[in-house]
Protein backbone atom coordinates (compact mmCIF):
# COMPACT_ATOMS: atom_id res chain seq x y z
CA UNK A 1 0.00 0.00 0.00
CA UNK A 2 1.00 3.07 -0.82
CA UNK A 3 2.01 5.89 2.03
CA UNK A 4 -1.16 8.70 2.39
CA UNK A 5 -0.44 11.93 0.57
CA UNK A 6 -1.19 14.99 2.72
CA UNK A 7 -2.25 18.32 1.43
CA UNK A 8 -3.50 20.89 4.00
CA UNK A 9 -4.74 23.89 2.36
CA UNK A 10 -7.19 25.86 4.40
CA UNK A 11 -9.71 27.35 2.55
CA UNK A 12 -8.91 31.15 2.12
CA UNK A 13 -5.05 30.45 2.28
CA UNK A 14 -2.19 31.42 -0.32
CA UNK A 15 -0.32 28.31 0.85
CA UNK A 16 -0.87 24.29 1.03
CA UNK A 17 1.50 22.21 3.66
CA UNK A 18 1.69 18.80 1.61
CA UNK A 19 3.88 15.53 3.13
CA UNK A 20 4.41 12.26 2.26
CA UNK A 21 6.18 9.56 3.38
CA UNK A 22 8.50 7.11 1.00
CA UNK A 23 9.87 4.01 1.85
CA UNK A 24 13.38 4.38 0.72
CA UNK A 25 16.13 6.59 2.42
CA UNK A 26 16.68 10.56 1.78
CA UNK A 27 19.43 10.26 -0.44
CA UNK A 28 17.47 8.55 -2.51
CA UNK A 29 14.06 10.55 -2.83
CA UNK A 30 16.82 13.94 -2.87
CA UNK A 31 18.12 12.22 -6.33
CA UNK A 32 15.41 11.54 -7.79
CA UNK A 33 14.35 14.85 -7.49
CA UNK A 34 17.63 16.24 -8.76
CA UNK A 35 18.31 13.30 -11.28
CA UNK A 36 16.49 14.98 -14.53
CA UNK A 37 16.20 11.39 -16.00
CA UNK A 38 14.83 9.99 -12.33
CA UNK A 39 12.01 13.03 -12.50
CA UNK A 40 11.16 12.44 -16.13
CA UNK A 41 10.10 8.93 -14.74
CA UNK A 42 7.93 10.31 -12.27
CA UNK A 43 6.50 13.52 -12.53
CA UNK A 44 3.01 14.10 -12.64
CA UNK A 45 -0.32 11.90 -13.57
CA UNK A 46 0.49 8.10 -14.37
CA UNK A 47 -0.82 8.51 -18.20
CA UNK A 48 1.14 11.94 -19.16
CA UNK A 49 4.72 11.97 -20.28
CA UNK A 50 7.36 14.09 -19.34
CA UNK A 51 10.06 15.66 -21.08
CA UNK A 52 12.09 18.27 -19.80
CA UNK A 53 13.14 21.60 -21.98
CA UNK A 54 15.92 22.38 -19.42
CA UNK A 55 18.05 21.29 -16.62
CA UNK A 56 20.36 23.46 -14.06
CA UNK A 57 19.57 21.81 -10.75
CA UNK A 58 21.84 23.93 -8.33
CA UNK A 59 21.03 26.87 -6.32
CA UNK A 60 20.97 29.83 -9.15
CA UNK A 61 19.55 27.07 -11.87
CA UNK A 62 16.22 26.55 -13.84
CA UNK A 63 14.48 24.24 -15.12
CA UNK A 64 11.42 23.95 -17.89
CA UNK A 65 9.63 20.78 -18.88
CA UNK A 66 6.27 19.60 -20.25
CA UNK A 67 4.17 16.79 -20.21
CA UNK A 68 1.45 15.61 -22.79
CA UNK A 69 -1.60 13.54 -22.20
CA UNK A 70 -2.62 10.48 -24.34
CA UNK A 71 -4.53 13.05 -26.15
CA UNK A 72 -1.63 15.19 -27.53
CA UNK A 73 -2.19 18.20 -25.01
CA UNK A 74 1.01 19.70 -23.84
CA UNK A 75 1.71 21.19 -20.81
CA UNK A 76 4.31 23.49 -19.60
CA UNK A 77 6.04 24.07 -16.44
CA UNK A 78 8.83 25.75 -15.34
CA UNK A 79 10.77 27.71 -12.24
CA UNK A 80 13.95 28.69 -10.97
CA UNK A 81 16.53 26.85 -8.04
CA UNK A 82 17.06 29.32 -5.51
CA UNK A 83 18.32 27.12 -3.07
CA UNK A 84 19.11 23.45 -3.52
CA UNK A 85 21.26 21.63 -0.25
CA UNK A 86 21.76 17.63 -1.49
CA UNK A 87 19.37 15.67 0.45
CA UNK A 88 17.99 18.28 2.92
CA UNK A 89 16.03 21.65 0.85
CA UNK A 90 15.46 22.42 -2.32
CA UNK A 91 13.77 25.78 -2.45
CA UNK A 92 12.36 27.15 -6.01
CA UNK A 93 9.78 27.97 -7.89
CA UNK A 94 7.08 26.83 -9.88
CA UNK A 95 4.84 27.89 -12.84
CA UNK A 96 2.64 26.21 -14.93
CA UNK A 97 2.75 28.23 -18.00
CA UNK A 98 -1.52 27.65 -18.39
CA UNK A 99 -1.94 30.25 -15.78
CA UNK A 100 0.02 32.96 -16.51
CA UNK A 101 2.09 35.52 -14.33
CA UNK A 102 1.12 33.10 -11.24
CA UNK A 103 4.38 31.14 -9.76
CA UNK A 104 4.46 29.35 -6.66
CA UNK A 105 7.34 29.42 -4.18
CA UNK A 106 8.65 25.57 -2.93
CA UNK A 107 10.36 25.02 -0.16
CA UNK A 108 10.63 21.06 -0.07
CA UNK A 109 12.26 19.67 2.87
CA UNK A 110 13.81 15.83 2.93
CA UNK A 111 14.05 14.20 6.06
CA UNK A 112 15.35 11.34 7.14
CA UNK A 113 12.88 8.69 9.07
CA UNK A 114 13.81 5.01 11.11
CA UNK A 115 14.30 2.11 9.31
CA UNK A 116 15.67 3.74 5.85
CA UNK A 117 12.48 5.44 5.16
CA UNK A 118 12.36 9.45 4.37
CA UNK A 119 9.71 12.17 4.76
CA UNK A 120 9.12 15.15 1.78
CA UNK A 121 7.64 18.13 3.31
CA UNK A 122 6.62 21.04 1.29
CA UNK A 123 5.46 24.25 1.73
CA UNK A 124 3.79 25.72 -1.53
CA UNK A 125 3.20 29.21 -1.54
CA UNK A 126 0.79 31.15 -4.06
CA UNK A 127 0.19 34.85 -4.90
CA UNK A 128 -3.60 34.84 -3.31
CA UNK A 129 -5.84 31.94 -2.83
CA UNK A 130 -8.10 31.97 -5.39
CA UNK A 131 -4.39 30.73 -7.59
CA UNK A 132 -4.41 27.49 -4.88
CA UNK A 133 -7.54 27.37 -4.75
CA UNK A 134 -7.57 26.86 -9.11
CA UNK A 135 -4.81 24.10 -8.94
CA UNK A 136 -6.29 22.33 -6.43
CA UNK A 137 -9.41 22.26 -8.54
CA UNK A 138 -7.55 21.40 -11.29
CA UNK A 139 -6.27 18.33 -10.34
CA UNK A 140 -3.48 19.11 -8.09
CA UNK A 141 -3.87 16.61 -5.57
CA UNK A 142 -4.77 13.89 -8.09
CA UNK A 143 -1.45 14.75 -10.03
CA UNK A 144 0.80 15.01 -7.17
CA UNK A 145 -0.58 11.33 -6.07
CA UNK A 146 -0.34 9.46 -9.10
CA UNK A 147 3.49 11.30 -9.61
CA UNK A 148 4.41 9.63 -5.76
CA UNK A 149 2.91 6.35 -6.42
CA UNK A 150 5.30 6.36 -10.05
CA UNK A 151 7.99 7.50 -7.52
CA UNK A 152 7.44 4.76 -5.24
CA UNK A 153 7.93 2.01 -7.76
CA UNK A 154 11.14 3.83 -8.82
CA UNK A 155 12.42 3.82 -5.61
CA UNK A 156 11.47 0.37 -5.22
CA UNK A 157 13.11 -0.06 -8.11
CA UNK A 158 16.52 1.65 -7.00
CA UNK A 159 17.18 -1.21 -3.77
Amino acid sequence: MSNPLIIDAPPGATYADITREFDAPVEALFRAHADPELFVQWIGPGEERTTITHWDFRSGGGYSFEQTDPDGNVYKFRGMFHTVRENELIIQTFEFEGYADEVSMDTIRFESLDGGRSRLVDRSVFPGPEVLEKMVADGMERGMREGYEKLDALLAGEG
